[in-house]
C-alpha cells in the first residue's frame, strides 16, 4: 500500500434502520504511518476510500496489529470494548466524502488542526449529512424523535433539543488547545480554531472556514473563510462566504486586520487592513482611491483592490462614498491596480 490520505476509528449513532447519524473519531490520522497501513491488512479492506463497519474483536485485533509496529493506540484501545457501532473509515485518496463517516472524518481533521480549511475536498457534503435532532439523549432520527420524546415524559423527563442541523457543535467532538469559546453552539464541528483564538458569545465560525490565531472572535466567519494571525472581527461583523453569495470568490482576512462593529466584507483582504464600523464592503462596491494629500486618484471596484495589505475602507461623512487610504504613494498605488489589468 504506497499511500493512504487519512484513517479514522470511530464509534458513532445509527438510527433504526442501520443508518449512520454521526460518528466521533477520538485520533483521526492524516498521512498514516506504516504501522497503521499494516494493520489494514487484518480488515476486509480492498482498495479507494472505503467505510467498514467491524466488530469489537475485529478493532482489538487492527489495534494488535499496529502495535506490533510501533503505532500509539492508548487513545483509541478502550473502543474495543464498547457496545456502540464501531466503523472503520479509510481515505486513500481526498475525493469529496461519499458516506456519514467520511464526512465526519474530513470534519475531524479540520477541526483537529491537521488540515486548514480548503486543504481538504468536502464538494458535496451537504448532500451526504442528514439532518439530525442534537439532543441531551446525543443524535436522534428526525422520524425517531417525537417517539423519544414521548419516551422521556413518560419516564419524567424531559428529551432537551438543542438544535436541528447537520452540522453539531465542534466542542462535542474536539476541544482544541489554546482556545476559548463563550458560546460552544456557534462554533461547528469543521471548523479550524488556531491556538489563542476567542471566539466571544456573538462569535460564529462555519465548517471549513477559521483562524490562524491569536484573534478576537465577535463576528461571524463564513463557510470557507479563514482569518489571519493576529486579527479581530467586531461585534456583529460579517465575512462572506462561498455559500452566501461569494460564489467561487474564496474570501478570507490576512493578518493583524481590523473589521469594524457590524461590517462586512466580500474580498479577500491582505495584511494590515482596516474595515470602519458599519461599512459592507462587497466586490462591486465603487472605492474612490485616496492618495497622501486626500485627493481622490481613482474610482475602481473593491474587486480591484482584493488581496492588497495596509488599506483603511471608510465612508466619507458628508458625500457617504466607500473611500480607501493607504500608506503607499499614489505612484505605487496606481502600479499596483494597473497590474491586475
Amino acid at each position: 500500500m504506497s499511500k493512504l490520505y487519512s484513517i479514522g476509528l470511530g464509534v458513532g449513532t445509527k438510527n433504526r434502520k442501520g443508518e449512520w447519524l454521526e460518528v466521533f473519531f477520538p485520533q483521526p490520522l492524516l498521512q498514516p504511518s506504516p504501522a497503521w497501513k499494516a494493520a489494514i491488512s487484518t480488515t476486509p479492506y480492498q482498495e479507494g476510500n472505503q467505510t467498514i463497519e467491524l466488530s469489537n474483536d475485529e478493532v482489538a485485533e487492527f489495534l494488535t496489529e499496529a502495535e506490533k509496529d510501533g503505532a500509539d493506540t492508548h487513545f483509541v484501545k478502550r473502543l474495543a470494548s464498547t457496545q456502540q457501532p464501531l466503523v472503520l473509515v479509510i481515505l486513500e485518496n481526498d475525493a469529496p466524502p461519499a458516506t456519514v463517516a467520511e464526512a465526519y472524518l474530513k470534519l475531524h481533521l479540520l477541526s483537529h488542526r491537521l488540515v486548514k480549511p480548503h486543504e481538504t475536498n468536502l464538494s458535496g457534503i451537504f448532500g451526504v449529512l442528514p439532518n439530525v435532532a442534537w439532543t441531551s439523549h446525543g443524535a436522534i432520527d428526525l422520524e425517531e424523535l417525537a417517539e423519544k420524546q414521548l419516551e422521556a415524559r413518560l419516564k419524567g423527563e424531559i428529551l432537551e433539543v438543542a438544535c436541528v442541523d447537520k452540522f453539531p457543535k465542534m466542542t462535542n467532538y474536539v476541544v482544541p488547545k489554546g482556545v476559548r469559546i463563550a458560546h460552544t453552539a456557534r462554533v461547528r464541528l469543521g471548523a479550524y480554531l488556531g491556538e489563542g483564538t476567542t471566539i466571544m458569545h456573538e462569535g460564529f465560525v462555519n465548517f471549513n472556514a477559521g483562524t490562524a490565531g491569536p484573534g478576537m472572535i465577535e463576528g461571524r466567519i463564513s463557510a470557507g473563510v479563514f482569518v489571519g494571525s493576529g486579527s479581530d472581527l467586531g461585534g456583529g461583523c460579517s465575512t462572506m462566504g462561498t455559500l452566501s453569495g461569494g460564489n467561487n470568490v474564496i474570501i478570507s482576512v490576512g493578518n493583524e486586520c481590523l473589521i469594524g462593529a457590524n461590517a462586512g466584507v466580500g474580498i479577500p483582504l491582505g495584511d494590515r487592513c482596516t474595515i470602519e464600523a458599519g461599512l459592507y464592503l462587497t466586490g462591486g462596491a465603487k472605492v474612490a482611491i485616496i492618495d497622501d494629500s486626500g485627493e481622490c486618484i481613482k474610482t475602481v471596484k473593491a474587486a480591484r483592490l482584493a488581496g492588497k495589505s495596509d488599506l483603511l475602507f471608510r465612508r466619507n461623512s458628508t458625500t457617504g462614498a466607500i473611500e480607501c487610504l493607504t500608506n503607499k504613494s499614489a505612484i505605487e498605488l496606481n502600479e499596483a491596480l494597473h497590474a491586475n489589468n
